[in-house]
Order: structure tokens, then sequence, then C-alpha cells
């Protein structure tokens, strides 16, 4: 979520707890985006290795997942990342060897302004 992005999607109001850069009334718009397919927002920020990372599921207009949050220093429970969990229910199937964050490549780049490129 770039700082552009943020300021062009926000509505003014607070965003849904426990997110860092969820736009106020951003989660309005997953809801209604959700009618025709499931929606996740997730968030992961890391600095050497540790970090924290928040996701949620939207379908049909909803919460069906989250808000989830891994603290930094909290180790993932047995269900996996808050991303790993979202990315499954959005039907995201990994292999043995790797998580649905890597199989869905999002680990591919490190900050914002590279996927924008």
């Amino acid at each position: 979520m770039t700082d552009q992005l943020f300021d062009a999607a926000t509505d003014g109001t607070e965003g849904l707890p426990g997110f860092w850069r969820l736009p106020g009334g951003f989660d309005k718009r997953l809801a209604d985006w959700s009618a025709a397919g499931a929606v996740a927002y997730v968030e992961a920020e890391y600095f050497g290795g540790v970090g924290e990372q928040h996701a949620a599921v939207w379908v049909d207009g909803a919460v069906v997942l989250g808000p989830l949050h891994v603290l930094e220093g909290q180790p993932f429970g047995s269900a996996g990342s808050p991303i790993s969990q979202a990315l499954r229910r959005l039907g995201v199937v990994a292999d043995a060897a790797t998580d649905e964050f890597a199989t869905v490549e999002l680990d591919r780049h490190r900050h914002s302004e590279d996927w924008i490129a």
C-alpha cells in the first residue's frame, strides 16, 4: 500500500483495527468486491527476518477469516501464517516444499514500489 494509493483510497475514517495500512473505508470496498468472489487484504512488514503479518478475507460482503495477526516475536500457529491462511481461503494450494506465500510468489519483491515497477 503506497502512500499515494492510501491517500486515494481512504475516506478519512478509521481503518479496520489491527492493520497498519488499511485505508479508512477500504474494508467496505473489499466487502463490496467480495460479492463477485473471495477477496483478501494482507500486510507483511519484515526487516532482517523479524516482523509481523496481518490478513483478512471477505466473502459475500462479510469477513469470513480474521482479522488475523502475528506480531513480532510470535511464532506462526499450526494453521500457518496469517497470509498463508488467507491465501488458502482463496483456494491457493501449496506443495510440501513451500507455503502459500511463496507458491503465489509474494516473496519475489521486497518493497511495494517494486511491484508497481
